[in-house]
């Protein structure tokens, strides 16, 4: 009997190591493996870019120049080289990554990117420097948090400093700050600390892309911030979280008030401005 349980436990234990070596070479783990197979690697000066064989890309000063402003806008510096994959068809990015977002950044350095988001900035759709400085921030952020910083780090916080920086409100399928701020006097919001939690569900928001809004409005509120604080206290702000996880304790630290006592201020704010 305790032979049985013994074979039974190393074959169980076969099995799962062959599963995830399977997802970390191949599977939804690919951004996390310390072993690339199938792709060709060029390290740059600021970044390694990885592309797939088979795949056809040629822009790698581009993408090597688009760190710069995303360090200076942060007041930080990568501690590691952003790692970049561009992928030879959907299928294959859709194997390795874990949603069908056009764009996806890991705690890892990894950002991977999609061959139609590619195709759409060729297309004049989207601009593909504009997306990757808003991934390489949610990196930079990384670098400092490790694994954790994907689920430690405020969630709301990561996507506003992001969309602000690069001033992504305005451009693609994002809506710029005028158009927001109607949304908002119209009834839509995303109270911060509910983005990514279960009540996120509970709060009806009535927009063409809804997700686009919600970004926006992240960008709204950091916009808010520094106009109305200053970029020094926002900076601080945001590297305050990168050493504690308690968005309300620093942010009153930072700025002397209370987290949503400041948004419910930026929403009246955003009502007296109405034309």
């Amino acid at each position: 009997m305790k032979k049985r349980i013994k074979y039974f436990a190393l074959a169980l234990f076969l099995i799962l190591s062959i599963v995830i070596i399977y997802m970390l070479l191949w599977g939804k783990l690919f951004p996390y493996s310390p072993i690339i197979i199938g792709f060709d690697k060029y390290e740059l000066n600021n970044t390694i870019i990885y592309v797939q064989q088979g795949a056809i890309f040629n822009e790698f000063t581009r993408l090597d120049t688009l760190t710069k402003s995303v360090e200076s806008f942060h007041e930080l510096k990568f501690i590691n080289k952003p790692k970049i994959f561009i992928f030879k068809d959907n299928e294959s990015y859709y194997q390795r990554s874990v949603s069908k977002a056009r764009f996806c950044a890991f705690s890892s350095g990894a950002l991977i990117i999609s061959p139609w988001a590619l195709k759409e900035d060729k297309q004049g759709i989207i601009s593909l420097d504009i997306y990757i400085k808003h991934e390489l921030s949610h990196i930079l952020i990384y670098n400092y948090n490790g694994f954790l910083g994907e689920f430690r780090y405020p969630s709301w916080l990561l996507e506003g400093l992001a969309m602000y920086s690069v001033n992504q409100l305005g451009t693609s399928f994002y809506p710029n700050i005028e158009d927001t701020y109607e949304a908002i006097r119209a009834g839509n919001f995303m109270p911060p600390e509910y983005f990514k939690t279960n009540k996120e569900d509970e709060i009806n928001i009535n927009v063409k892309y809804k997700i686009a809004f919600i970004y926006s409005e992240f960008g709204c509120i950091v916009d808010y911030l520094v106009k109305t604080y200053g970029k020094e206290k926002f900076i601080k702000y945001v590297k305050a979280l990168l050493e504690e996880n308690d968005n309300e304790g620093e942010f009153r630290k930072v700025y002397s008030r209370d987290f949503n006592k400041v948004i419910s201020e930026f929403k009246e704010y955003v009502n007296k401005t109405q034309n």
